[in-house]
């Protein structure tokens, strides 16, 4: 990790209040499921490269979460049209860049931020999009 994301995510965390909850949480299965039914917006928000080497969940829109929290906010605002209660996942390749941002969004008054922990690759909370084999779409213009 470069030193600027290190920086970037270290502030980000610091800036955090503690008692700031990070819930609810998605299996990759149920994000998959409620997307397909129209349920909520999956926003991927690893980086590019990472988007190519695995390409991401079908209809994902894309935030690379470390061009900073001005720009998450302005990007899910406008895919959101401003509604801070629309119901939105968060995916990235392990469940942590999407807790912290869960947290953010939060912060900002977004309701309804619900968190894929176990990401595209997996973690503790379970084997990962990938793992399961769920769907993916190519990303070429990432």
């Amino acid at each position: 990790m470069s030193r600027s994301k290190l920086f970037f995510c270290t502030l980000l965390v610091a800036l955090l209040p503690v008692s700031t909850l990070a819930a609810p949480d998605l299996s990759a299965p149920e994000a998959h499921k409620a997307v397909e039914a129209g349920e909520i917006m999956l926003i991927d928000i690893r980086t590019p490269r990472e988007w190519r080497q695995t390409g991401t969940a079908p209809g994902a829109a894309r935030i690379d979460f470390y061009e900073g929290p001005d720009h998450m906010l302005e990007n899910v605002l406008r895919l959101t049209e401003g509604d801070k209660h629309r119901p939105i996942g968060l995916i990235c390749r392990t469940g942590n860049r999407t807790t912290t941002a869960q947290r953010f969004l939060q912060q900002q008054g977004f309701t309804r931020v619900y968190n894929v922990k176990e990401g595209m690759v997996g973690s503790g909370a379970g084997p990962g999009w990938l793992a399961r084999n769920l769907p993916t779409d190519p990303c070429r213009r990432c």
